[in-house]
């Protein structure tokens, strides 16, 4: 897992992100009956990158937890553009944007390794909230790190 910064600007998610490259294989257990990846595991799949997003930020999930910081989904989307089959190589590229004072966006493309050939993109919105479950601001580190890429300072490169 190579952690790497985007400083080109992306219509989705601002001018710069943060980013994060995850790679793995899909198994069968994920595949449906035709033989592709079924409907729902990309969603498991943008867990994945984001949460190796975090970590490669020096933060994993499970710190923030014991910071009593929380992250509940508010938004999920997923476009489907190809397919992908029992032991495909595929990279998770995850991306990390603040659209509001307590809100984090992470924007998420899935393709083949070998070719590049998409297998699906999308996005989850997430407040930022604390054990009470009231919407609170991002820490700074995190909005550092998030301004840090957007000024292309290449924090995690």
């Amino acid at each position: 897992m190579q952690p790497v910064v985007s400083t080109a600007p992306d219509a989705a998610s601002g001018p710069a992100a943060v980013s994060q490259v995850v790679r793995f294989r899909v198994r069968y257990s994920e595949t449906d009956q035709m033989g592709t990846i079924y409907n729902s595991r990309p969603l498991g799949w943008f867990e994945c990158g984001r949460t190796e997003l975090l970590r490669a930020l020096g933060q994993p999930y499970r710190d923030l937890e014991l910071q009593g910081l929380a992250l509940p989904i508010s938004e999920a989307h997923v476009q489907f553009l190809g397919r992908a089959r029992y032991d495909d190589l595929l990279k998770i590229t995850s991306s990390l944007s603040m659209p509001g004072r307590a809100r984090l966006r992470f924007d998420v493309q899935i393709e083949h390794e070998e070719t590049g050939a998409a297998v699906c993109r999308g996005y989850t919105v997430h407040a930022v909230t604390g054990v009470s479950g009231k919407p609170i601001r991002p820490p700074r580190w995190l909005v550092q790190a998030i301004e840090a890429a957007e000024a292309g300072s290449g924090l995690l490169g």
